[in-house]
């Protein structure tokens, strides 16, 4: 059965009315929410960027029953491993078992901060490969010491370790991908409804004997509002860049720079590719392929910060019954 969730879209939304959204997304009935880890805002228009870990902490605090998830945490360049392993350990025992680590190869946007340069494709997999390794060994709980191509260990140990440590969701795409990161994963997270990258991420974890099931988790935007046109506005004003597809995305430094690359996106662009307005049926029917594609778990990402607390009010009930009904 497909579940459900709540988007914590730091880029858009404070700190504190992260928390307060993620608390009204739980009485709403969402299963689970994902946290995005940004420094940066997509474009300036979005206007935010806290902490996520300091929110997590929070509404891992604030929530009883939702599963939490980092969505996506890049654990090589703005963070070291090690610091990753303490932060994921903390938001587990936090929220009695609810939190699972989302790790990807992260974007230029939020890496190039630390001034180490931005390494090509093929180098970040490497690391987030050995950044794994690592985080793996530490959630064991014992004295870590390690020498590897990209990091260095020293005496390291989780003095705070959960008694079942938070589970591993890493995003990857195409066969290239799962072969270099799904032995390492317990889950998979996948930014298309791939159904291709779905069946392969399954059938590896058959042939190579590797525990569970494993989630496929995957997240979609949408631009629910009264006004149709009110939602195209606001979602080409603060969404655009969505536009540009991952391979770009992954890649462009400040919002300056996506403003620039999406310069001559048109609303009516945005509307295309993202349902804007009322119509809950239309929001379904975007969802859809997620989970015809074999997703288990799909986060929706309502746009803009301001229009969080009339979509959770008005809005989120009905579509989660509507979602419901049409995928299970």
């Amino acid at each position: 059965m497909a579940r459900f969730g709540y988007t914590l879209m730091t880029e858009q939304t404070g700190p504190k009315e992260l928390v307060r959204d993620a608390i009204s997304a739980e009485q709403r009935g969402f299963d689970f929410e994902v946290c995005s880890d940004h420094y940066s805002p997509w474009l300036a228009s979005q206007g935010h960027a806290p902490n996520a870990w300091a929110v997590l902490g929070a509404v891992a605090h604030a929530t009883e029953r939702v599963d939490l998830y980092s969505y996506v945490t890049c654990p090589t360049m703005r963070y070291h491993p090690a610091v990753v392993a303490q932060q994921a350990a903390t938001v587990q025992i936090l929220s009695d078992g609810r939190f699972t680590l989302g790790l990807g190869s992260g974007e230029n946007l939020n890496e190039h901060v630390v001034g180490k340069g931005w390494p090509t494709v093929e180098r970040r997999q490497d690391m987030l490969r050995e950044a794994i390794k690592i985080i793996r060994e530490l959630f064991g709980g014992e004295l870590v010491n390690w020498s590897g191509e990209y990091f260095q260990v020293d005496s390291a140990r989780l003095w705070d370790a959960p008694e079942v440590p938070p589970g591993i969701a890493v995003a990857m795409a195409g066969d290239k991908g799962v072969e270099k990161l799904g032995k390492l994963a317990d889950h998979l997270v996948a930014v298309e409804p791939d159904k291709e990258l779905v069946d392969a991420w399954h059938t590896a974890r058959q042939v190579g004997g590797w525990p569970g099931a494993g989630r496929v988790v995957g997240q979609i935007p949408v631009c629910w509002d009264p006004d149709r046109d009110a939602a195209i506005a606001r979602a080409h004003d603060q969404f655009r860049w969505f536009a540009g597809g991952w391979t770009v995305n992954a890649d462009l430094p400040t919002p300056a720079g996506f403003a620039g690359a999406t310069q001559f996106v048109r609303p009516e662009d945005v509307a295309d590719s993202i349902p804007c307005g009322p119509d809950l049926d239309a929001i379904v029917e975007a969802v859809r392929p997620f989970w015809e594609a074999g997703f288990s778990d799909i986060a929706l990402i309502q746009i803009g910060g301001q229009s969080q607390e009339s979509f959770l009010k008005d809005a989120a009930e009905p579509l989660l019954e509507a979602l419901r009904a049409a995928a299970n």
